[in-house]
């Protein structure tokens, strides 16, 4: 796309072009902006610039205005203004590379995963768990563990949940204390979860994020689009499905350094869902994957309306900022404004905090790294346009790119195989029965049905330590 001959990104124009380096941009970064302002346009060329360098993307659409990525663009006014003001040379329309998902696989792709997968800390956060909730549902996920149950769906919590109520007694000696209360606000907390549509993203077939990396014939990154047009409707389970694709591809990716350009780039949008009100302890696991997925080669790029959104934390490892207008008629809006020019870089030739409130649709400050990993001062400019669509492709083509995908045949149809629900089920048949058979050592049995459960939960052997390092990189599972 607009990368030069010594593969800069060309992202924008004012009085000079800016640009990106390609080998800087797994340096995280920040698209800011009020709405309206031009960030899903900004998103969108990031994504046509990486996907033409060979780098995967994926991004969610939480409109349902990003799906126009797969179609070509079409000329007006304001597009053709651009290039012309731009000197654009040879600029031509064109459709990418798009897979599309969907958590609830009526616009993509099902995007799946397990209970045992998402682990304890984030099924907690979930169902709006307080500390005491949280720490019994971990003590029922390590129960499940020990005793090799499988947690793939939400019968199976809810079951396992159930069983460690009756159980209760004689496991606090063990485990800690398991209060008929939290069992209850656990339960309860499933119940509104099923009934919100919950059951149909927690099974298998599980998303195996290493479909991701991939390339069409050209030798572009595909730009893997999870709708979330549905899912964006409760906001908790939107940025905590986000939140475990993320972590879950911190745990895949082997460590490779600093390269020519990322190995893939994450769009995380509405960011300030992420962080609010996550406890504590969570937050610092986040802001610790942040900062070591890098050497993954995985760029993280953060979109929300102000800075301010994102905590100071998190913020001081996002390199690369493009920042649109911000409106600033409350105190509170004037601080924030105040605060987002105060991170730039200065430029003499203006004041970051007057231009921020002056900006139009599609112009932005931008402040990005130079060959030593140092911040550039900050420049102001207008973001070059996409070659594909601006606005959603009609859901025919979509459908048709959707049916034709070959990852359509691999996750199109649930599978409901045997797990906790069906096992706890059994046992307390057996249990019913005078002359049931005798139930085999403890010890072996559990360290059989464990290691199925590690590979069920990552969807293959590959992705078994993954699986077990994600649930300990969230504190969400404790190691044997």
């Amino acid at each position: 796309m607009y990368l030069k001959d010594d593969h800069r990104i060309w992202i924008a124009t004012g009085r000079e072009p800016v640009y990106m380096l390609p080998k800087m941009a797994n340096r995280h970064g920040l698209v800011a902006g009020a709405t309206g302002t031009g960030k899903t346009v900004t998103t969108k060329v990031l994504a046509e610039a990486f996907s033409d360098m060979g780098v995967p993307v994926f991004m969610a659409d939480v409109k349902g205005d990003v799906s126009g990525l797969c179609k070509p663009g079409e000329p007006n006014k304001n597009v053709e203004d651009r290039i012309q003001t731009m000197g654009l040379r040879d600029f031509s329309f064109g459709a990418y590379p798009v897979r599309f998902f969907d958590v609830f696989g009526k616009n993509g792709v099902p995007a799946r995963t397990t209970i045992s997968n998402m682990g304890p800390s984030l099924i907690a956060r979930i169902l709006g768990l307080n500390e005491t909730q949280t720490g019994v549902l971990q003590i029922i996920f390590k129960i499940a563990d020990d005793r090799g149950l499988l947690l793939l769906d939400l019968k199976d919590l809810r079951s396992m949940v159930h069983y460690a109520g009756e159980h209760a007694k004689e496991y606090t000696l063990t485990y800690g204390n398991i209060t008929i209360q939290s069992i209850g606000a656990i339960q309860r907390g499933l119940l509104n979860l099923e009934s919100s549509g919950g059951d149909v993203f927690f099974g298998e077939p599980a998303l195996d994020l290493h479909d991701w990396l991939a390339w069409d014939d050209k030798g572009r990154g595909y730009i893997n689009l999870l709708d979330c047009v549905a899912l964006f409707q409760s906001p908790l389970l939107y940025s905590t499905f986000l939140l475990w694709m993320l972590s879950d591809l911190y745990e895949m990716m082997p460590e490779v350094g600093d390269q020519d350009r990322p190995r893939m780039v994450f769009f995380f949008d509405e960011a300030h869902l992420l962080f609010k009100d996550t406890p504590k302890a969570l937050l610092e696991k986040i802001e610790q994957m942040v900062r070591l997925i890098r050497s993954k080669g995985v760029g993280v790029y953060f979109i929300t309306q102000s800075p301010s959104d994102i905590p100071d934390s998190v913020l001081a490892q996002l390199s690369h900022s493009i920042q649109h207008a911000l409106r600033a008629y409350t105190p509170k809006e004037q601080r924030a404004l105040k605060a987002a020019a105060s991170t730039f870089r200065p430029n003499p030739e203006f004041k970051a905090e007057t231009v921020l409130g002056e900006l139009s649709t599609g112009e932005a400050l931008l402040s990005m790294l130079d060959e030593k990993g140092a911040p550039h001062v900050v420049q102001r400019g207008f973001i070059l346009p996409p070659k594909s669509f601006i606005g959603p492709a009609e859901p025919a083509q979509i459908n048709d790119l959707i049916k034709k995908s070959p990852l359509y045949s691999k996750y199109g149809q649930a599978v409901d195989r045997e797990s906790a629900y069906e096992m706890l089920q059994k046992q307390a048949t057996a249990v019913k029965k005078p002359a049931a058979a005798p139930k085999k050592a403890p010890a072996k049995a559990g360290t059989t049905i464990a290691g199925k459960m590690i590979s069920s939960a990552a969807t293959g052997a590959g992705r078994a330590v993954g699986s077990t390092l994600v649930r300990s990189i969230l504190g969400s599972l404790t190691k044997k």
